[in-house]
């Protein structure tokens, strides 16, 4: 059973006062044995967090994956300082010259802004060279372990129309709550909705809206891959003519394995425009379907980037003090 409630949780977490007992009842069995077993996997540290996942875009912050050249002997420094900025979430070291590879957020409210955060990070980390990657398109981001075995290798992606929202202080209240990680109780969102005064109908029917508009993607369970048995993930990068961009990113997507895909621009030192994101269980499955992607797509071009060392992996922490704080060090 452990495997199929790892995909249930996935997929979509119930949002209602009992959620745990809503999983039971999918899976015919009991509330109790499901508040054990995600309790026993959250302690094994194959369960790393179930909360909110949020669109950064939409709640105005400006972000990029970001590329440094740093040399060997300074990269454990260069990592910590990079890490120490509240806009970093993810943060690995992969095998290229360019071996530093994080993501970069700024809030909505930042006085430096993106160019100028990831100059100064250039600066202290004394990075031979930077490589600014922001989405141009998006074409997939949805992290689902198979955890099953039973997922087909391929899925056909629907298009969300989203409702048009502005955000109240009401709104960030509740997205505050939502993006923290849910303790493992009969009523998970209690606590919250008592701090924030507000019924269970009241605060499901603002989560609601969060998702009808695209501000929350989804809530859901967020796997340690490695400990969860993927044990390779690897960023393919491909040159893709401009014209073939948006149909090769398409189908690319539709990969079950692949978690992430984007088009991003492309530089004299850097020919790779699409990015794609392929999980799987050895580094030998991982080749296999990025070559069956090559094949498929027809390009030639392309680079395998596995990640060897993961310094930073966690949720970016909305309407956080951290932002102004650390402008404030500049």
């Amino acid at each position: 059973m452990e495997n199929e409630l790892l995909f249930e949780m996935q997929n979509a977490f119930p949002m209602t006062e009992r959620p745990f007992k809503a999983v039971a009842e999918k899976l015919n069995t009991t509330e109790e044995e499901v508040l054990n077993l995600v309790q026993k996997l959250k302690d094994n540290k194959i369960i790393r967090q179930t909360s909110a996942i949020f669109d950064t875009k939409r709640l105005g912050y400006k972000s990029s994956l970001v590329a440094f050249k740093v040399d060997e002997a300074k990269i454990d420094q260069a990592a910590e300082i990079i890490n120490a900025h509240p806009g970093v979430s993810h943060n690995y070291l992969r095998n290229h010259d360019y071996n530093i590879w994080f993501t970069m957020a700024v809030a909505p409210d930042s006085k430096l802004g993106l160019e100028k955060t990831i100059e100064i990070l250039k600066e202290r980390t004394g990075a031979e060279d930077a490589i600014i990657l922001p989405t141009l398109k998006m074409f997939k981001i949805s992290v689902k372990m198979d955890t099953t075995g039973k997922r087909a290798k391929k899925e056909k992606l629907k298009k969300l129309a989203h409702k048009e929202i502005e955000l109240t202080p009401g709104h960030i209240a509740v997205i505050k709550e939502l993006q923290k990680d849910i303790e493992v109780t009969q009523e998970p969102f209690k606590k919250a909705a008592e701090k924030l005064d507000l019924s269970y109908e009241q605060f499901f029917e603002i989560a609601q809206e969060l998702k009808e508009s695209g501000v929350m993607r989804r809530f859901a369970t967020i796997l340690n891959h490695r400990k969860a048995g993927f044990g390779a993930n690897a960023m393919s990068v491909w040159a893709v003519p401009e014209e073939k961009g948006e149909e090769i990113g398409r189908e690319m997507a539709e990969f079950s394995a692949v978690s992430h895909c984007y088009l991003r621009p492309s530089y004299p030192n850097w020919p790779y425009n699409l990015f794609a994101m392929v999980h799987a269980k050895t580094q030998e499955e991982c080749d296999t379907l990025i070559e069956e992607m090559a094949k498929e797509s027809g390009l030639t071009e392309y680079g395998k980037l596995y990640s060897t060392v993961e310094f930073k992996k966690q949720r970016l922490v909305y309407f956080d003090d951290a932002f102004k704080a650390w402008e404030e060090t500049v």
